[in-house]
């Protein structure tokens, strides 16, 4: 889905994926006012989270993580 995303993208979708792990679902509107993005780019990275099958959708714009299993780096 992404040809040469930008680390900056990368680090985003993750910290995007651990804040929905890590509070159970928000909607997109809250993930804008929490990571100080529009409400697009947010969109844009839940779309990449979406077809990786790490996050979807039980009602309208509000997002949860899957079950699938996700393998991240350790952070120094």
């Amino acid at each position: 889905m992404l040809s040469n995303p930008s680390q900056a993208m990368i680090n985003r979708i993750k910290d995007i994926y651990l804040y929905l792990n890590d509070q159970g679902s928000a909607t997109t509107k809250e993930l804008s006012e929490q990571f100080g993005l529009s409400d697009r780019t947010i969109q844009r990275d839940i779309n990449v989270l979406q077809y990786n099958g790490l996050v979807e959708s039980c009602r309208k714009g509000e997002w949860t993580t899957t079950d699938k299993k996700v393998k991240l780096p350790k952070v120094d």
